[in-house]
Formats: structure tokens, sequence, C-alpha cells
């Protein structure tokens, strides 16, 4: 082999051997090697809540909603992640403990959440005592005299004592009535078209009562039905449950009828009118005036338009209506029941007005008119207090009646609005104009308060809707709603 040809050959070894060592190295072009992980760009987001000003131990009341129908409720500061980006809503309610009301600031806000970042919302309580505001609903009904509303339904129905029910919905009280019962309602004294009830199944049924007096000055207890559309009833399906004679006078008529727990028609007469009941019939138990009536209206006809509970405690008994519940009532205006207990308000003669508590299942009750007027004795002649049940509060008229002349009873709240207010029974007086309220616990009636709302006229009635909230009706015919007010 010549020289030359081995020396080219070694030239072309020593270049090979040089690029597979570039090659190895990295460099000259060659292959960049394996590729790190690629980080996709982010889908969600977070936010964060903060609730701060609440002592120790007491959870707060915060609820977030957002896009796609996110909601979830918390109960302490709590960071929310995987949230689909858009905007949320932050709403916190009032907390109560101990007897103190923490107020949330702000009670609403909204925070944008971005992929990828974190948003953030702050509520902070704040400690403040109790105040009530009355919102105007209604004004110019003609005598309004109840308010009630079906289970899940957002209006309000109204009855006025000429004989219609108007319905209030937003606001605005529709033209037209949803029963006008009119050409059969006699509105001399205190009578008219004093109270209706839904019946319990009204969602499958239809049924409502209506308690009004006739053009003779019966007492009737009438049944309607639905109509076919939701804004009017069938003004063709009444049906007469029960009619009671009221002679003589034109005051004391009652006016409430509502069901109890039980599923039974309760309604609460009148002892008949005239002072002092000169006719007897408040303790008469053979007359239905005077007395807590109750009724099992569940399959009423026209061949027998109630039935007697067989709990009723004068169902067996010779000479004794099979209908009492309870006696010895002077003008039981309005009653309600809160769970199993009953709240009867009876107007006094011209001392003392009163509310009688009881469990909704104690029957056979004696509340004492026309021996006693709350706890003094008005027939001082034959005060025998023996068997008798006294009122669980009463107040009297004062000095120039400075407390009122008749007693306006309510309800026990059991609304969301104001939870620290659960339990508390509010009343009102026809001639007192005011709110009230008292707790009724195991220690006797506490809480008794004044809520200084002004003087907002004759209080003819409460009333309550489908969510447990409130409402008065007064003489000058508007409907006032009761609210929280202003922190003080």
């Amino acid at each position: 082999m010549q020289v030359g040809h081995v020396q080219k050959l070694l030239l072309l070894l020593a270049a090979l051997l040089i690029g597979m060592a570039l090659l190895a190295c990295g460099g000259g072009g060659g292959s960049p090697g394996t590729p790190g992980p690629i980080t996709p760009p982010a889908t969600t987001g977070s936010l964060a809540v903060t609730a701060s000003g609440l002592p120790a131990g007491v959870n707060a009341a915060l609820r977030v909603t957002g896009p796609g129908n996110y909601l979830q409720d918390l109960t302490q500061s709590q960071t929310l992640s995987g949230l689909a980006p858009g905007s949320y809503n932050v709403s916190a309610s009032p907390v109560t403990s101990g007897g103190v009301t923490y107020q949330p600031t702000p009670a609403s806000q909204a925070a944008v959440v971005g992929a990828g970042a974190t948003a953030s919302a702050s509520v902070s309580y704040a400690s403040g005592e109790l105040s009530l505001a009355l919102t105007l609903v209604a004004a110019n009904l003609d005598n309004p005299t109840f308010l009630a509303a079906p289970p899940g339904d957002r209006r309000l129905f109204v009855t006025e004592r000429p004989g219609r029910v108007r319905i209030v919905e937003n606001g605005s009280t529709r033209d037209t009535p949803y029963l006008d019962i009119g050409a059969r309602v006699s509105t001399d004294g205190e009578g008219g078209l004093l109270s209706l009830a839904f019946d319990p199944q009204f969602e499958r049924n239809g049924f409502f009562y209506v308690y009004y007096t006739d053009l003779q000055r019966n007492i009737v207890v009438e049944r309607y039905s639905a109509g076919a559309t939701p804004t009017a009833a069938n003004p063709t399906s009444g049906l007469v449950i029960l009619r009671i004679p009221h002679p003589t006078y034109l005051n004391h008529f009652g006016g409430q009828l509502a069901f109890g727990p039980d599923g039974y028609l309760y309604l609460g007469t009148g002892d008949g009118g005239g002072a002092g009941d000169p006719q007897g019939n408040a303790r008469n138990l053979s007359s239905l005036l005077g007395k807590l009536l109750r009724i099992d209206v569940a399959g009423a006809t026209t061949a027998q338009p109630y039935a007697i509970p067989a709990g009723n405690p004068y169902r067996d008994m010779a000479g004794r209506r099979p209908e009492i519940w309870a006696a010895g009532l002077r003008n039981p205006w309005r009653f309600s029941f809160d769970g199993s207990q009953l709240y009867l308000s009876d107007v006094g003669q011209d001392r003392r007005e009163e509310v009688n508590i009881a469990a909704a299942s104690q029957a056979g009750l004696d509340y004492g008119w026309n021996v006693m007027e709350g706890t003094l004795c008005y027939a001082a002649s034959t005060c025998e207090r023996t068997g008798l049940t006294l009122p669980a509060f009463e107040y009297d008229h004062g000095t120039g009646g400075a407390n009122g002349c008749s007693i306006t009873g309510g309800f026990a709240y059991r609304g969301r609005a104001l939870p620290e207010l659960a339990g508390r029974y509010f009343y009102s007086d026809f001639c007192g104009g005011y709110l009230k309220s008292f707790l009724a616990s195991g220690n006797g009636i506490v809480e008794q308060r004044d809520w200084e709302i002004g003087d907002i006229g004759r209080v003819v009635s409460f009333g309550q809707d489908a969510d447990g909230e409130l409402y008065l009706l007064t003489g000058s015919g508007a409907i006032h709603k009761i609210g929280r007010g202003a922190t003080q």
C-alpha cells in the first residue's frame, strides 16, 4: 500500500471519531435530547372567603353561589378551589348566640374568579341590638280582617270585611277578587268576612274555608274550592260546614278559624254579645257560643259536612255539644298554633286583656269567662276559680286605656328573616297601635318587649305568609310586613 493512501485513511478515521464525539456532546446541530413535561393552561380558579368578628365557637352563616348552579354553605373561613371562572356571590346572614345577634357586613358581595387565580371575599360580623321596622305592602284595602297563604305560595290572600278575598302579589293588589261573597255577608256591628284558612292539602284538593256572618247575622263556616285559574276561586263551589245562630246582639262574633297540628279545623266563637255575657253562653256546654270548637272536615259532604273527632271531650255526653274543645271565652278574636302549642287571645270586658297558652292536645279547658276577666273576678258574688284555666299572660287597660282596650292576638314567630326571634309571640291592641312580644318559657313569660314602631293606628289582625313572616293589618286598609330595622 502506498504511503499517500494510508495517510488519507487515517485522516478519514480521525474525522469520523471527532464527529461521533461532537454527537455525544449534543453539539453540531444533533438530537436535542428527551423533552421535559409541558404544563397545560389553568381552567379553574379559587375563592378565599374570610369571616371575622364572631366569638370563638360561633359559626358564621355564609352562602356562595355561582356559575352552573354552584352553591356552597360555609360556617367559617375557607378557600374554595376548582371553581369555574365567572362571577360568584357571597351572601351572609345574621348569627345569634347567647341572646346576642351579630350582623354581617356586607350582607352580599360579588367576587370574580379567574382561571389560575384566587379571588377573595371578606365578611365582618359585629353585634348590635335588634330593632324592627314595618314595610308597607298594600294600602287602600276595604277593611282587611285577615291574611294567609297556602304552603309554598308566594302570594298573600287577604279577607275584606264586606265579603271579598283579595290577592296581593309583589306589592300589588289584583283588581278582581279571588272570591266575592259580599251578597251573602252582613257587616252589621262587628260582623263581616272575618278570616280564612287553607286546607293542609290545598295543593292537592284546592279547598279553603271562610268564616263570616250571614244576612241573618248567623256565624257561618263555608268551604270553597280553587278555580280553573290560580287567580280566582270557584264561586259556585260553596259548601256550608257549620251555621251557628247569633241572635240579639251585634258584637262578639269571634272570627278565627285555623287548622291545628292534628289536621282538624278549629274555630273561635264569641259569647253572643252584650256586656258580661247576659245570655250565659260562654260556660254553657249546650251552646256553641263563647267556645273553641274542633271539627273534622276531611270528608265533608252536603249530607255530613263535618264529623266529631274521637278526642273531643264532650263527644259522648248527653246535653253537651260534641264540637266543643274549650269553653269560657268572651271574644277570641284571634288564636294560632305553634307546633304542638296553642296561643289563644281573648278580648276583655273593662279591665284585662289575656293570652291563654295550652298544649294543642289539651281538651276540655274552661277559661273562666264570665266568672273571671283575666285573673280578676268579674262576677264577684260567684267568683269560684276551681277548675278554671287562668291566662298565661295578661295586661290591664291602664288609666284612660293607656295600655289598650282590645287585644289583637298574633303568632309565635317561625320565619327565617329574624332567626333570633324564633318562638317569640307577637301581639298588638286595637286601641294601642303598638307591636309587642314575649317568650313563653318553662320559667313563665319572659323577654317582654315593646318594639317601639310608633302608633300605626288600629291594628285589626296579624297575618302570616307561607315563609312564616308576619304582617300587621290596620283599620285604615293597610298591610305592613314586620322586618329587621337598622342596627342600634
